[in-house]
């Protein structure tokens, strides 16, 4: 295998360095960030940061880079407390990817990049075309000191996705709901069901469910 340790690492060019460990992770979901700043003018921005937190009570953490810029989605949530989570489909990946632009503040990336506002959020404009949007509050946010990026946790409030996609045990299928993930900066992958597996007990083999 090849190895490459941290002095190579270090000497990467920036770029290059930083397209190679976002990548390094893997596929993550790709969701559309929603938020309104404080005189009710909407921001667009695509993450592939997401994380679950906790089911009791409902949480999901995004992280956030470095203040190197100004970061509207960022500064947004901090102000009026909410934001929604929409995720993102096939034929919706190039309007979403175009939100990763640094427009400035008083541009919407909703009129930018083409995609529909929709009404469904009572507090937050959501993404028409989403079939899986999450309304949050603002819960905590964090301040990682190691690097200067910032770990926001949101408290789930409502929950609008397509119907009769939630098994009997609240399983979501994902694949038919068409939701896509990203891995590094740049790069998405549809959503495929390989194998389902029942709940592991010490007692018993690893089995795959019928």
């Amino acid at each position: 295998m090849l190895k490459i340790d941290r002095q190579s690492i270090d000497s990467m060019d920036k770029r290059y360095r930083t397209q190679f460990i976002n990548s390094l992770w893997g596929v993550r979901p790709a969701v559309l960030v929603s938020t309104i700043d404080i005189y009710g003018k909407s921001n667009l921005a695509i993450f592939n940061s997401i994380m679950h937190i906790g089911a009791h009570p409902p949480l999901v953490g995004l992280i956030f880079r470095p203040d190197s810029v100004d970061r509207h989605t960022l500064s947004n949530i901090l102000a009026t407390q909410h934001y929604s989570i929409n995720y993102i489909t096939q034929d919706m990946i190039a309007q979403a990817h175009q939100t990763s632009a640094r427009y400035s503040a008083d541009i919407s990336e909703f009129d930018a990049t083409g995609i529909n506002k929709g009404s469904i959020s009572e507090i937050i404009p959501n993404v028409e075309e989403s079939p899986v949007v999450v309304d949050l509050a603002f819960k905590e946010k964090v301040d990682i000191q190691l690097n200067g990026t910032h770990l926001v946790i949101g408290e789930v409030l409502n929950i609008h996705l397509t119907d009769g996609l939630i098994d009997n045990e609240g399983w979501i299928n994902h694949e038919q709901l068409g939701t896509i993930g990203a891995g590094g900066l740049d790069s998405y992958y549809s959503s495929k069901l390989l194998k389902r597996m029942e709940y592991a007990k010490p007692d018993l083999p690893s089995r795959v469910r019928e």
